[in-house]
């Protein structure tokens, strides 16, 4: 892979400030190439998110702030890109229209009742699990809040490979949707699972193969629902997979 369209993938997936000139030459169509670099992208958003989440709360802020500060630099270090996509995906599928109308209402900005409630549920999930987590020693809680952005942007793969996109006019997800080859999708869920296997042990690679199985039926509902996917349920799998994954190793 070309080391620009990995900035540009970079670029793309979070709001670090890459130089434009980094990304130079990288085509639109060309980003499913990118994907393989999904896991080392949610390695260091998950890496700076739960340094500063553990920062909080052992000097001070309590295991309680802590979470709220993981699930906050999560958002900023993404420009809430993938909470957008599920407060979307929500408003559309949770208004029970046909899908026209679904698709319809997902590219609508503005925010819904269904939308808002996701939202709240997800956040408040993903912080309630990470204090359920926070009795694991210091470097091992690090490890899990590492993997969890690790393990949604390795499994949102299944929503790529061999999927349809969903409306007739191109989006931001239809460079990815249908157009990533078996080997990207093999690679990325490789990567993936060897950085959680290095961080979680087996523990967290379980937690990662039951979070692949519930992002398999949300594609599948998905495609049932709406006729394939959009950029919305991608960015709506990649934080059900961090919940799902986190909430799973509560019970671990």
């Amino acid at each position: 892979m070309r080391l620009n369209l990995f900035w540009a993938t970079v670029q793309f997936m979070t709001r670090f400030p890459v130089p434009q000139k980094w990304a130079e030459g990288a085509e639109f169509s060309q980003y499913w190439r990118g994907v393989p670099c999904f896991p080392l992208i949610g390695l260091v958003i998950g890496g700076l998110a739960g340094l500063i989440s553990l920062a909080i709360s052992q000097f001070g802020g309590g295991m309680y702030i802590g979470a709220m500060g993981y699930v906050l630099v999560l958002a900023l270090l993404t420009g809430g890109l993938h909470l957008d996509g599920l407060a979307d995906t929500c408003d559309g599928i949770f208004s029970a229209r046909q899908p026209e109308k679904m698709l319809e209402i997902m590219r609508d900005s503005r925010l819904g009742t269904y939308g808002g409630i996701g939202l709240i549920f997800c956040i408040f999930l993903k912080a309630l699990a990470v204090v359920e987590l926070s009795y694991h020693p210091p470097l091992y809680l690090l490890a899990l809040l590492t993997c969890a952005p690790i393990v949604g942007r390795s499994t949102v793969v299944l929503l790529m490979y061999a999927q349809r996109y969903a409306r007739e006019n191109g989006g931001m997800g239809s460079c990815y949707i249908g157009q990533i080859s078996s080997s990207a999708t093999l690679l990325t869920l490789l990567g993936g699972s060897v950085l959680v296997m290095i961080l979680g042990d087996w523990q967290g690679l379980s937690a990662m193969m039951v979070t692949l199985l519930v992002i398999y039926g949300m594609g599948f509902y998905f495609h049932y629902r709406l006729g394939g996917q959009t950029g919305d349920t991608l960015g709506a799998a990649i934080e059900v997979g961090e919940v799902v994954f986190l909430l799973v190793m509560i019970w671990k």
